[in-house]
């Protein structure tokens, strides 16, 4: 299988904030923007392996900024790395003002997808190669995160989690 870049992958979703996606605030509702992560990172994943995929996890989300009414905002989804069935997405969040044109990164987060043959079966996938240092650092970070997944999961012990064991014996 041949390794694939993140750019090969990646999804770009634009949505703009209507009144129904708003919250008595006039600011979007955190599951609307989890669902469009959710639809970003799907196409993301499905576009790297060239298969079904489905959603194994929401491993982290960061609201840390509000979308306000009527702003415009575009999601960048890439995989930052495929293991043996099942792929990490890292989605970046920008918002852009409607009025300046101003745009900002405002939310981000990690999700964990599976590829799945026709009768639901997980199926390898194929690597990542990281070019630029973001997506360096995301590949490397995403063995630690899925260590301590794990290891939460109870499908680890914790004397077996060499990545995430480097961290504190440096």
């Amino acid at each position: 299988m041949k390794k694939k870049t993140p750019k090969e992958s990646l999804a770009i979703l634009t949505e703009m904030v209507l009144p129904n996606d708003t919250n008595t605030l006039g600011n979007l509702m955190g599951g609307k923007l989890l669902h469009w992560m959710d639809i970003a990172a799907a196409i993301t994943a499905q576009r790297h392996c060239g298969r079904v995929v489905v959603t194994a996890s929401v491993n982290n989300v960061n609201f840390n900024q509000s979308i306000k009414l009527g702003e415009v905002v575009t999601l960048e989804s890439k995989v930052s790395r495929a293991f043996t069935s099942s792929m990490e997405i890292f989605i970046d969040v920008w918002v852009e003002n409607n009025v300046t044109g101003e745009r900002k990164k405002s939310n981000e987060a990690i999700y964990t997808f599976v590829a799945v043959d026709q009768v639901g079966r997980p199926i390898n996938v194929p690597e990542i190669e990281p070019e630029t240092q973001l997506e360096k650092d995301r590949y490397a970070g995403a063995l630690r995160r899925r260590q301590l997944s794990l290891i939460l999961a109870g499908k680890m012990k914790p004397e077996d989690a060499t990545e995430l064991k480097a961290l504190f014996s440096q």
